[in-house]
C-alpha cells in the first residue's frame, strides 16, 4: 500500500484536507508549543513504522543527508531532504554538541513541509522537538517487535532529552516495573531520577546488568557499554554519538543481532556499525513488515542514525492534526 493510500485508510488524508489550495502556505511557522500539541506518542510510533516500511521497500526519495562541519566535535549543520508519497520535505539540522556546556539544546531543526504534486508549501515547522520525539518513536516501534512482550527493568545511559523523550515513548509499548538511569555527572542522573521516579546508579554496568531494554542516548566518542554487561534477550536502543568516529557500544555488543533503520546510513554514519565491522541483519522496516525475523531469545541491538522520512511523516501528523483543529473551530 502507497502512503497516499495509508493515509486514505486512517480516514485523514493531506491531499483532502487541502484541497483547492492554490499557491497560498497553508500554515505559517508552526513553533515548538504548538508541534507539541498537536503530535501524540502513539499516533507517531504507528507513523514511523508505516514510513519505514515504506523506506525498505524502496518507495520513498530519500538521499543521503549532507553534512556540514562547521568545528570538528563541536558545530554541525545537517541538510535533510525526502518525498514520502504526497508530501516531501527537508529538515535543516544543527548538532552542536558544545552547547551542551551552556546547558542549551544540542539539536536545534526547521522542517519544511511540500505537497508532492503541486510543490505548494503546507508549513514551517519547528524540528527540535520533531527530531526528539520521532527518533524515541522509532525505537520504540523497534522495541514493540524485538523486546521481550515480559520487559520490565529499562536501563538509560544519558539523562539528557532522549533519556527523558525514550522513556516516554517506551512505555507506550512495555510495562517497566524498574527505570535505572546513570550519567557521566552523577547529579545529571539524580535529577532526572527526582523527576521521573527512576533509580540513578553509580556506573553504566550498574545499570545494565540484568536490564530487559538499555538506551544509550550520549554523545561518547569512546564506548560505554560492554556486551559482557548484557542479559541474554536483552534489546539495545542505541541512538547517540552520531557521527563515523564515535560510538557508544563495544565490539562485543555489536556482535549480537543488528537492526538499523538504514543500512546505506548506517555504514557512513554509525561508528558503531563502522568501528566494530558489524553486520547488518535488517533494517526496521523489512522487521516490521515481517520480512525479516528475529529469534525470541536474540539479543538485539537498534542502532538508530535519524532518517528524513522520519521527519517528513512526523510532520505530516502535524499538518494533519493541525487542519482537524482548524475544521473543528
Amino acid at each position: 500500500m502507497s502512503s497516499t493510500e495509508g493515509a486514505s485508510a486512517r480516514g485523514t488524508n493531506v491531499f483532502s484536507l487541502l484541497r483547492g489550495v492554490r499557491a497560498r502556505s497553508v500554515h505559517t511557522y508552526l513553533d515548538e508549543e504548538a508541534v507539541g500539541q498537536l503530535l501524540h506518542w502513539d499516533e507517531l510510533i504507528a507513523a514511523m513504522e508505516r514510513a519505514l516500511v515504506e523506506f525498505s521497500r524502496g518507495t520513498v526519495i530519500h538521499p543521503m543527508r549532507q553534512i556540514l562541519t562547521i568545528e570538528e566535535r563541536r558545530r554541525y549543520l545537517g541538510i535533510m531532504p525526502a518525498v514520502l508519497g504526497d508530501v516531501m520535505g527537508v529538515k535543516f539540522v544543527t548538532f552542536y554538541p558544545v552547547n551542551a556546556q551552556a546547558g542549551l539544546h544540542t539539536h536545534n531543526a526547521t522542517i519544511v513541509l511540500y505537497r508532492t504534486d503541486t510543490g505548494l508549501p503546507l508549513a514551517a515547522m519547528d524540528g527540535r522537538l520533531i527530531t526528539e520525539m520521532r527518533t524515541a518513536a522509532v525505537s520504540a516501534a523497534v522495541t514493540k517487535h524485538l523486546a521481550s512482550p515480559e520487559s520490565t527493568v529499562l536501563a538509560l545511559l544519558g539523562s539528557g532529552v532522549q533519556a527523558r523523550a525514550h522513556l516516554a515513548a517506551l512505555s507506550r509499548v512495555r510495562r517497566f516495573s524498574e527505570v535505572r538511569v546513570w550519567n557521566r555527572t552523577a547529579a545529571h542522573a539524580e535529577r532526572f531520577a527526582g523527576e521521573h521516579g527512576a533509580i540513578a546508579v553509580a556506573s553504566a554496568e550498574a545499570a545494565v546488568r540484568d536490564a530487559d531494554v538499555v538506551v544509550t542516548a550520549t554523545a561518547a566518542h569512546e564506548p560505554i557499554l560492554e556486551g559482557a554487561w548484557l542479559k541474554e534477550g536483552a534489546h539495545v536502543n542505541a541512538v547517540g554519538s552520531s557521527r563515523p568516529d564515535w560510538r557508544e557500544l563495544d565490539d562485543s555488543a555489536m556482535a549480537n543481532v543488528v537492526v538499523v533503520d538504514s543500512r546505506e546510513a548506517a555504514a557512513k554514519e554509525a561508528g558503531d556499525v563502522i568501528m566494530a565491522n558489524a553486520q547488518i541483519f535488517a533494517e526496521a522496516g523489512e522487521i516490521f513488515e515481517g520480512r525479516k525475523r528475529v529469534p525470541s531469545s536474540a539479543t538485539t541491538v537498534f542502532k538508530s542514525v535519524g532518517l528524513a522520512v522520519e521527519d517528513v511523516a512526523a510532520a505530516r501528523l502535524v499538518v494533519e492534526a493541525a487542519d482537524r483543529r482548524r475544521a473543528a473551530r
